[in-house]
């Protein structure tokens, strides 16, 4: 960078964010095997108007991808008000059927691949997100909503996006604290799903995948830990192997609460 450059800004928060920095209106982050694919599909959902994500703008200098920068700030964990009423929260079940709609007719590249974290259950029919949750979701205010963090981005099943979504943005917890919000979360996971749109059999089939979506956290975070990958490691040390678990075992035992609440 030469000296009429903007300086880089280290962008933190996230659990895995290493290496991020902020360049003036754009964001520089580690390129991998997957970066073409995801630019290739991100360049389509801003194509076909879905705006709700960074634009890519290639490769600098130094190997990294560049994005458009989100202006605003990650919802979780200082912002989640921005969520409150219930109003908002359907908002973001819009804006997740917008990019599975949007997704749709998205060819991948030939030679596309992807960072297959967690494998979806069932047999793919999108490139989803894998991680829509509070802290990829960037908020200006009332204004423009983003979510961040494609890198992830992979084959997947629309049921398989939703149930991790609706994890952290009930928040599915069992952690009273968290959960205990405005209405409660019968009603928190009843207004992003009716805003979603799912029919009644899409509903009664996501209610068990809820609870099984929060425990392939768990298993894969062991299972990286166990091979000493970083930062899973990291993670699992620091305990967050043991809050996927506590969330979906809690999340299991209500599944009759959740269908009730997803038919009534």
């Amino acid at each position: 960078m030469s000296r009429s450059d903007p300086p880089e800004v280290p962008l933190t928060g996230g659990n895995v964010s290493a290496g991020v920095v902020r360049v003036g209106d754009t964001v520089r982050r580690p390129a991998g095997p997957w970066t073409p694919a995801v630019h290739a599909l991100l360049h389509h959902l801003h194509a076909v108007g879905f705006t709700a994500a960074p634009r890519p703008l290639g490769i600098d200098e130094r190997g990294r991808e560049v994005l458009t920068f989100a202006p605003g700030e990650p919802v979780w964990p200082d912002r989640f008000d921005l969520l409150d009423p219930t109003e908002r929260l359907a908002r973001v079940g819009r804006l997740i059927r917008a990019f599975h709609d949007a997704v749709r007719d998205f060819t991948p590249p030939p030679d596309a691949r992807w960072q297959r974290l967690i494998p979806a259950e069932g047999e793919p029919e999108i490139i989803a997100h894998h991680d829509l949750a509070p802290w990829n979701l960037v908020a200006d205010g009332g204004a423009a909503w983003t979510f961040i963090d494609w890198d992830a981005a992979a084959p997947g099943t629309r049921l398989w996006d939703l149930a991790y979504a609706a994890h952290g943005f009930v928040p599915l917890s069992a952690d009273a604290a968290l959960r205990e919000r405005g209405a409660g979360p019968d009603h928190r996971l009843r207004t992003l799903i009716d805003a979603y749109g799912l029919v009644e059999a899409e509903r009664r089939a996501l209610v068990p995948v809820l609870a099984r979506r929060a425990r392939s956290m768990h298993d894969f975070l062991r299972e990286r830990a166990a091979l000493g990958e970083q930062p899973w490691a990291r993670l699992w040390r620091e305990g967050h192997g043991g809050v996927w678990w506590n969330d979906a075992e809690w999340t299991e035992r209500h599944e009759a609460r959740w269908l009730r609440a997803l038919l009534g």
